[in-house]
This record gives structure tokens, sequence and C-alpha cells, in this order.
């Protein structure tokens, strides 16, 4: 039976010059990473320690999270703790009604994705406006983000442009160039930036240290939002996991971050926040949302130390060729996986066949994480939650039995041949799940095992 992900990502196949284009763009990614990478002779030795800081971390986080809170307060900034989703968008809510802010500006969040707070603050009357390009781009569109680093990669530039008019962000017809929409969306912003009444952004790592929360973009988008809101309010939302220790620990990441994503030395802005602007309030506000029962789970706490840069995606296979929007999950990907079976194991079931177990995803990430043996534990577990496939377990059981008793083994093996003069009818049906997209092998009339014996007797004979 197809999943509901085969079923998307046959959809998006169906475009195969848009599939083929989607791998090759996402494989020069990769690419030049791998240039970065071996650039740097101690690459290795910087992931086998972010891994190790990471890990250090989360199993000392209750210690860095109090550390990081007092070092913001004793500054005056107002730092508040959500346990899940609801209380996140209700503790947003409420700072923007006390400052009766109608208009936000954001930039780029994960987080607030996994919470949905832009629907939930739009519910209440709130205009919430993000200056990622991407994430603008996407918004318009009323989609979901395709990538966590690259939110519209899946969009080609003409889709763009199209929509751009449609919006009366674009004065040229036809006028595709990346260079003029991109001062269009600059030129669309503007003005947003300087009517919002709070600007928000993410963290990408937070110092217990010092207090800094530090924000690392390409477009200057954070900075803008954060320095010319008209109240002096900033909001800034991360994922307790996102801690790290001190700002020496931020330098292994740093050199990490932007060589895994986008294959850049650095990103173009690294930005530290830990006070109010002068007049002005700064909100720090540190989710939960279940990452600590998370914690409490040894075979998948690692996904914690994920740096959310994106490489896993970009080498994975089935993501190159399915696409962002053909996994059930907001998050897609290798991570993406495990994240959403952290989240909901049967609701997100689907997603763990959408993986060939190459472990390319796990050769890259530069936190270590253990993605692709998460996603084979996960695929061990569906029994568990009742999630298995009948089908999938029969087979298996089959097999166990044959593999298990070399007499049958071999007798299956002599016979094997037979399947060769069954009629095509009979094979390539609806009950065999494998050739609906497959053509059957053709079996041998000697195993390797006859070749070998024969191979050995030759020799011996000489």
């Amino acid at each position: 039976m197809s999943t509901e992900h085969s079923k998307r990502a046959a959809k998006f196949t169906q475009n195969v010059e848009k599939t083929t284009w989607h791998d090759a763009t996402f494989w020069s990614v990769r690419q030049k990473r791998d240039k970065m990478a071996q650039e740097l002779p101690e690459w290795e030795d910087l992931r086998e320690h972010a891994s190790e800081i990471k890990m250090h971390t989360i199993t000392h986080l209750a210690d860095y999270l109090d550390m990081f809170s007092k070092n913001l307060e004793s500054r005056g900034v107002k730092v508040h703790w959500a346990k899940d989703a609801q209380e996140f968008n209700e503790i947003v809510l409420g700072i923007l009604k006390d400052h009766n802010v109608k208009k936000m500006v954001k930039s780029k969040s994960m987080l607030t994705e996994e919470c949905e707070m832009n629907p939930y603050l739009e519910q209440h009357g709130i205009d919430v406006v993000e200056t990622d390009l991407g994430e603008r781009i996407i918004q318009l569109l009323h989609q979901k983000p395709s990538h966590i680093v690259m939110p519209a990669i899946h969009l080609k530039r003409e889709e763009v442009g199209r929509m751009f008019e449609e919006k009366g962000i674009s004065k040229e017809t036809g006028n595709y160039d990346p260079t003029y929409l991109t001062r269009c969306a600059r030129h669309h912003l503007r003005n947003q930036f300087m009517e919002a009444g709070a600007g928000m952004t993410g963290c990408n790592f937070g110092v217990a240290a010092t207090g800094d929360c530090v924000v690392c973009t390409n477009e200057g988008n954070a900075d803008m939002g954060t320095s010319l809101c008209t109240k002096r309010l900033q909001i800034t939302a991360f994922g307790l996991e996102k801690i790290v220790p001190s700002r020496q620990a931020l330098g292994v990441f740093t050199r990490l971050l932007a060589r895994s994503a986008t294959g850049q030395p650095s990103t173009a802005y690294t930005s530290h926040y830990r006070s109010p602007r002068q007049g002005g309030e700064l909100h720090i506000i540190i989710v939960d949302n279940g990452r600590s029962r998370l914690l409490a789970n040894p075979d998948h706490r690692q996904v914690l130390n994920c740096l959310r840069c994106g490489a896993c995606m970009n080498t994975c296979p089935v993501y190159r060729r399915s696409g962002g929007y053909s996994y059930t999950y907001f998050i897609p990907g290798p991570i993406g996986i495990n994240l959403g079976m952290v989240a909901d194991p049967v609701k997100y079931k689907d997603n763990v066949s959408a993986c060939s177990l190459c472990y390319s995803c796990q050769n890259v990430c530069p936190a270590k994480v253990d993605l692709a043996d998460q996603i084979y534990r996960w695929r061990q577990q569906l029994r568990d939650t009742g999630s298995e496939s009948k089908g999938k377990h029969l087979v298996s059981r089959g097999m166990k039995l044959v593999f298990e008793h070399p007499a049958l083994y071999h007798t299956a093996l002599r016979f094997a041949p037979l399947a060769n003069h069954i009629p095509h009818f009979m094979v390539e049906n609806a009950l065999n799940a494998w050739g609906a997209e497959r053509e059957m092998p053709q079996f041998k009339g000697k195993t390797f095992e006859d070749l070998y014996h024969a191979e050995t007797k030759q020799r011996h004979d000489k």
C-alpha cells in the first residue's frame, strides 16, 4: 500500500524538468558544503567537538537555562517560559496587545512554524509580515516552507515574478530578472519595517555565559526589524535546545553552520542581542513544546543537537527527488522524519519510508546527529504504535523463517527460477506493491553458491 509520502512524491515527479532541476540545485549546495569542509583540515574535529558540546549542554540544560535567563534579566530583559505551542502563542499575543501593536515584522523562524504562530496572531487581528525574502514569497503564496534554510527554493523565478505582478509588487510585466525582483521586494518591505509596532526574530544560539541571543542571517532583515519598529519592542523566541555554554563554544558552531547550510564561510550577518533598546523592551521566549520529553528518550534525544542547517536535506536523495511538500510533517528531509515521529509517531509514520538508509545525512551533519540510525530505530518501533504495515510484517516473517533454516533457504533458491515462467499479470498486480513501479528481477539458473563450488572444484582439479 502506498504511503502518503509516496503519493505526494509521485505527484511531484510528474514534472520531470522541475524534479531534475530540484535535484541538481540541492546537489550543488551539497558540493559547496563539501568544498568548504575540505578547506578546513580540522573539519571533522569541529564536528566531533560540536557533538560533544551539544550533548554536554542538553544533559546540563537546567543549569545553562538558569544562567542564561539570569544574565538577561540582570539587563532588564523580560524572559518568558512556554511549555507548549498554545502557551507560546498566548505569550506573544499578550505582549503585542499590551503595547497595542497591530503589525509585527519578523525574520525567519522554524519555531513559529512549529507553533503555527502566524495564523494564530492573524486570527486575533495582528498583521504578521515575514521579512526574509523566501518566507515573504511563500507567505504571499499561502504556502509553507519546503526547506528550513531556503524556504522558497522549490519556486522558479518566473513563478515568483508572476506572483509579484498579481500582488502589484512588480510594475514590469514579464521581467523575471532576480535582481529586479529582489529590488521590488525591498521596496515592498521598506514601509512594512517603518510601520511595524514590533520586531520578532528567532535565535540560532543562546549563549548561557553572557545572555547573548545570536541570530545568523544573510539579508539583514532581522536587524532591520528590531531596529526600525516604532515602539522599540523586540521579541526573540527559540526552543530551549538552542542554548550553548559560552562564546568559545559558539565559535565552533558558527564555523560549521553556514558552511554546512549554504557553502558560505559565514553568514553575512551574525547579530547578538542581549539588552533592550534605549527606551524599549526586549522579550525572550524560551519554548519547550515536547523537548523535555524528548530529552528523556535515550534513543532519540540526539535530534536536540540539530543546528537547523538543512545539510541533511541537501544531500538526501529522497528529498532532492521528491520535494519538501511530499513529507507530511512541516519540516521535511531526514531531520523532519525524526522530529515528526517525536511529535506524533502515528500521524507522521508515513515519512519513515522516505529514506534509503544511505547514511549520507548522518555523514554530513555538522553536529553528528545519528539521523539514519534513528530512522532505522523508528522503523523497528512501528509495531509498538500499531503503525506497521501488515503486508510488510507478513513478508518479513516469511523471510525470517527462510533465512533461519538453511535447508529451506537452499530449496527456495533451487526452485526460484520457476518464477521466471509465471505469467506477467500474476506477478505485476495490485497485490504486489513492489511490482507497482518495478519489474520483477529474473532469477538466474545457478546460485552464487553453485558458481563458487564449481570454481573451487575447477581450481582443485587443476
